[in-house]
This record gives C-alpha cells, structure tokens and sequence, in this order.
C-alpha cells in the first residue's frame, strides 16, 4: 500500500495544465441568456469529464442560492456563470448529463446546483477520494498543494458572493477553483487504486449522486446555539417566536438570519423574557445598534409569549428518536455502555489499520444505534443486515460487520 503522504512529494505526478494562461485571461462572466447559450453548446462538445464548483454568500444572504457556478471541460475551457442573471440552467445540465462531474466536497454544492437545474449522474468528490486515500488535511488548497505540488490563491473564499459586480481577484480565485480539478481527480484515482481503495471511493460517489434531497428538519427553532441553557417551556416559546420572525425578516430582505438577530441574542431574551422594551434594550445583543423601532418589534414577539396559554408552549424537548447520548449509558443501560465502548475501540482500530477517517468507515451514528439495540442474535450477517438497512456500502458492510458483531457480544459488566 503506498502512503498518501509519499505519493504527495512524488516526482511521478504529470505536471498539470498551466495555470489561467495569460493569453486567456480570466473568461468573462456568463450573464445572458445569449451568451448561456453559447456555454452550453461549447461544454456538450467538449469531451472527458466535467469540473465543477458553486460558491454561495453564506453569512450574507437568505439561503445556500448559488451566486457563481464555474465549470471547465477539455474542449470548452473554462465557464464563470451568474445563475442569478442567467436563472434556471437546466440546458447547461443537460448538456453535461451523460459525463462525469468533477467536485470538492460536493454535498456542499449539489444543492446549490439542484435549485438552478443541475444535477449529476455520476461524480467523483476529490475531498472524500483524499480523505479515503488518508490525507490529512483535504481542503481544496492543501490537496492541489500536495498532490499537484500548486499553491492556490487563497482569501476569497467567505466573501460576499452576491456582490455585483464580482471583483476581478475574485473571479480569478473562483477559475482556479475549477482549474486543476481534472488533474487532481485522476492523481486521486490512481493512488486510490494503488491502495486498493477505488471501487470503496466509487460506491461513496454513487451514494452521493443518487442520494435524495435532505428532509426539512422539524422544529429548525431547536438547533439555536445556546439551546442547552433554555429550560422553561416559556422560555422556549421566546426562543421559537424569536427565531420564527427572525427567519421571517430575513427571508424577506434577503440577508442572513444572524445579521438580523444573533442566537446569542434570542437565547439572552429567552433566560430574561423581558418586561419591556428598556429591559430588552439592556440585553446582549439588543444594544445602540439596534433601533426603537426594532425593539419595539422583537419585544412585541416576547409580549406574545407571555400571553401564550400553557397549552401552546413548546415542550422542553422534541421526541426522541433515537438512542439517548452516550454519556448516559452507564447509568440507563450498562450493558449498552460496554458494548459501545467496544465497538468505538474496534472501528478506531480499523480505520486506523486502513488508513482513513473512522466516520469514513462506517457513520458513528449508525455503531450508536446497533449498540443500543441489537440484534438478538448478533452474528456478522445480521449486524451486516442491520447495516445495510442504515445505509452503509458494501464495502462498509464487509469490513466492519465481523468486527462489530463481535463487539456486540460483549459481556455486561457485573454489579
């Protein structure tokens, strides 16, 4: 098996594509539906697969919308396209259907992508090939700087993508985003290869591509940082009004939510649940920059509260719907705590003999609810079918059912 690391200073690695040739420049944005058009034709008759990459304005605007989708093909170069200007690319997705995609990290940006039209068939995700393959360290920059030996530029990657229109150093970060991911996907592959690994990487691509969109979470009001210090259910219900017009007003003005009220904020209301608007006024959060009339609005939120019958009140917590936390095994269920204890140790020393992430190997969440609930009879074929029922691969499945069965039979430990 050969190190990750030591195929990274390899001298055998073809030298990539020059970077951005001068003669090119930087390609203009694509924002007409004229020059989309022109796009989509270039990339169907290019050739091999297709690179590709989305950046959002997280932290400015409503949403995870792709402001900036960038993609690059042998035989059609390199394409910078305003999905906002251009609107729905379907076409564009189409034209690239039947190749492979090309992207770091891509459950980050296919959802991006599936909003504007485009969505993959088949993929490979550079950062999941190196995290299987045992790099330490996987973003996009440290993978092209030690597997291709380029440094990319780097500081653009939290700006405001929704800026219009996008500075020049901008645009250059976002084409080299795309540049050298070709090149980078096949070093992957081959290493992944030599460590026997390639066929693991492509059932994780397949899952990712067929994988269905994520469910709406219920009760997102929940996931507020800060949570764990609300206790009342009054309390929670400020949490919830607060956070529902938050998510509201900054629906409609099209800004991040944080940039209309911190959770640090909400939370602080919560424990106070202020008398009145000076009361609120005093609160973190709620202070000089934040007008009479906003005040007035959040206080009439928490004043609806206050009104509320105990019956409307949420509850302190939602049903659960899985094992509790681990860290209350010991006390509700010893024999659970014994047999994840062995599980964990037998799935670390796993991934650590194959050289890649243990969540990689098999998900934890998955290990947690085997253990809580076992099978009856706990053999390799039935923890391996418990598995595949979670969603675990086949490689996953081969790798670890033995282990974990085994695992599974730990003994309770005695009184």
């Amino acid at each position: 098996m050969t190190d990750a690391r030591e195929t990274a200073a390899s001298e055998d690695i073809p030298a990539p594509v020059p970077l951005l040739d001068p003669r090119e420049g930087i390609p203009p944005v694509t924002a007409s539906p004229e020059a989309l058009a022109e796009v989509v034709a270039a990339f169907a008759a290019g050739s091999g697969p297709v690179a590709v990459d989305a950046e959002r304005a997280s932290g400015y605007r409503y949403g995870q919308r792709a402001y900036l989708v960038q993609l690059r093909r042998a035989g059609a170069g390199t394409a910078l396209i305003d999905p906002i200007a251009c609107g729905d690319l379907t076409a564009l997705g189409d034209a690239v259907a039947d190749a492979e995609w090309i992207l770091h990290a891509a459950t980050q940006d296919l959802p991006c992508l599936a909003e504007i039209g485009m969505r993959p068939r088949r993929l490979f995700d550079t950062e999941l090939a190196g995290r299987l393959a045992g790099f330490p360290r996987v973003g996009l920059g440290a993978m092209v700087e030690s597997v291709l030996g380029y440094a990319l530029e780097k500081g653009h990657s939290a700006v405001d993508w929704s800026t219009r229109p996008l500075p020049e150093p901008w645009l250059r970060y976002a084409a080299l985003d795309v540049e050298l991911l070709v090149d980078l996907r096949d070093a992957l592959e081959a290493e992944l290869r030599e460590q026997g690994k390639l066929e693991w990487a492509l059932q994780e691509f397949a899952a990712i591509a067929a994988a269905p969109p994520p469910a709406p979470r219920t009760d997102p009001w929940r996931r507020t940082s800060g949570m764990h210090k609300v206790r009342r259910r009054r309390q929670l219900g400020v949490v919830r009004e607060l956070w529902t017009l938050r998510d509201r007003i900054a629906r409609e003005r099209d800004v991040s939510p944080g940039r209309v009220l911190t959770d640090a904020a909400i939370v602080a209301a919560a424990l106070a649940v202020p008398a009145n608007v000076h009361a609120l006024a005093a609160l973190p959060g709620f202070g000089n920059r934040v007008g009479r009339r906003q005040l007035e609005v959040w206080q009439d939120a928490v004043e609806r509260v206050k009104a509320m019958p105990e019956r409307d009140l949420p509850q302190p917590g939602p049903a659960p719907s899985g094992p509790p936390p681990p860290r209350s095994w010991a006390d509700r269920d010893p024999a659970a705590a014994a047999r994840l204890a062995a599980a964990r140790a037998a799935v670390t020393a796993e991934a650590e003999r194959l050289g890649l992430p243990q969540e990689n190997l098999i998900a934890p969440d998955i290990v947690r609810r085997l253990c809580w609930e076992p099978p009856a009879d706990p053999t390799p074929e039935a923890v391996a079918e418990r598995l595949r029922e979670r969603g675990a691969r086949p490689w996953q499945v081969g790798l670890v059912a033995d282990v974990i069965a085994k695992a599974l039979r730990t003994p309770a430990p005695e009184a």
